[in-house]
């Protein structure tokens, strides 16, 4: 199976969720017109207020379907958009990407994956026992986060479901994805 997007969400406020579109418009350098994330600093409440002049790392944010498909096997509601995702995928395993990797998506948008999205109390709030099922622990006892990758827009334009991802790989040696 190639990667594909599976649905595209926006939405104006800094609510937990976010609506379903027939399409989005990645701005280079932005993120998503008319998302609540768009900017060059960070936009997310909580690091706005440590420190608002931080560059935004987390214009775009990604969760693969599996992760969906997986949720509802387990008994939650959980659909594209949902956990606040403005890109959902499927055939892609988003969270073995290294920093850096591109995404081309579509003709012409570009996202650099900058990092892992640590997910927040909010989750529990949208439905309880959800922040538990996306993190799990390796055999080491470290902290596994599911819930999807953040990026930065690289190259403009419309991204719409059934769309082709393809991946570009930076240079090795990859560094494995941290939270941003």
């Amino acid at each position: 199976m190639s990667a594909v997007v599976t649905a595209v969400s926006c939405s104006p406020t800094h609510s937990f969720s976010k609506p379903n579109r027939n399409c989005i418009r990645l701005l280079a350098g932005l993120g998503v017109e008319g998302d609540a994330h768009l900017g060059t600093t960070v936009k997310h409440r909580s690091r706005v207020k440590k420190d608002p002049s931080q560059p935004n790392l987390r214009q775009v944010h990604l969760i693969h379907a599996e992760l969906h498909d997986e949720l509802k096997a387990s008994g939650f509601d959980v659909s594209a958009g949902d956990m606040g995702e403005n890109v959902t995928t499927r055939g892609i395993d988003l969270l073995s990407l290294p920093a850096g990797a591109r995404l081309q998506i579509g003709e012409a948008a570009v996202i650099e994956v900058t990092g892992l999205r640590n997910p927040c109390v909010q989750i529990d709030r949208f439905q309880k026992g959800l922040m538990k099922a996306v993190l799990d622990k390796d055999e080491q006892g470290n902290l596994i986060r599911r819930s999807g990758i953040m990026g930065i827009v690289l190259e403009g334009g419309e991204v719409k479901p059934g769309d082709a991802i393809r991946v570009e790989l930076p240079p090795e040696p990859h560094q494995r994805l941290a939270v941003v």
